[in-house]
């Protein structure tokens, strides 16, 4: 009695289990795998990817620093937003001096950047104050020819320094001025809780929006230089007019 050989498998049944094979293999690694987000976090956002392409190159992949900028360790999420809000950061020439400028960001995209910054350097120095309302122009302005007319001017209009010079303020919006407050920037100091309470500085900003909208019910402000603008015209016009006047009385007489 002959045995009937067994029936080989047809091509089409193999070629659809190892298909099945490999759709579930596939299925299961990408189950099982961990998010990018859990490994690295931040690492794959875009706030992380505008650092690095913007930022690391100056001041390093973990804002430690290089040569050619400082480190971000330890400047506080104020200083961030500020260089950022300000348009000083990012610098098209490392070398060059920072100047206020039209930001290269929009506001969500800054806060993001501010985010990522305190992320990499473990969110340490002076924070971004928060901004009350409710503050006393009048005890901000003392606080102010206290500690920022002498660079800045009573007008805010900025002043002359040893080989550099003090912005004018009235283009920083108020949250710019808290944070340069407590951060500090190039040659201004960093103001601290020991120097300024929370509520003084908020007395500080408001007294300097005062100044951005001040109504000069006095008169013609004549740009807000104070003497050296009245004098100016005193002996430029109206001390000719009156040595002309003079003259011209005494011809007459």
């Amino acid at each position: 009695m002959r045995v009937a050989p067994r029936s080989r498998p047809r091509p089409a049944s193999r070629v659809g289990g190892l298909a099945a094979g490999i759709a579930a293999l596939a299925f299961a690694l990408v189950v099982n795998a961990p998010s990018r987000s859990a490994a690295a976090p931040g690492a794959g956002d875009g706030a992380g990817q505008l650092f690095r392409a913007d930022c690391s190159y100056c001041h390093g992949t973990a804002g430690q620093g290089t040569e050619l900028a400082p480190t971000l360790r330890g400047v506080g999420r104020a200083s961030v937003y500020f260089q950022l809000a300000s348009g000083r950061m990012p610098l098209a020439d490392a070398r060059a001096t920072p100047r206020r400028a039209a930001p290269a960001y929009s506001p969500a995209t800054i806060a993001a950047l501010v985010d990522e910054v305190a992320r990499l350097t473990g969110d340490t120095g002076p924070t971004i104050p928060e901004v009350s309302p409710r503050a006393d122009v009048a005890a901000g302005g003392e606080l102010y020819r206290l500690d920022c007319a002498a660079c800045h001017a009573w007008s805010g209009e900025g002043g002359a320094l040893f080989e550099r010079e003090a912005p004018s303020i009235h283009a920083a919006s108020r949250i710019e001025v808290a944070a340069v407050i407590r951060a500090g920037s190039g040659n201004m100091p960093a103001f601290g809780q020991a120097a300024l309470s929370d509520r003084q500085v908020a007395d500080v900003v408001a007294y300097v929006n005062e100044l951005d909208h001040s109504k000069d019910p006095g008169g013609n402000p004549l740009w807000h230089l104070g003497p050296f603008a009245e004098g100016l015209i005193a002996l430029g016009v109206a001390l000719p007019i009156l040595l002309a006047a003079t003259r011209w009385i005494g011809e007459r007489s």
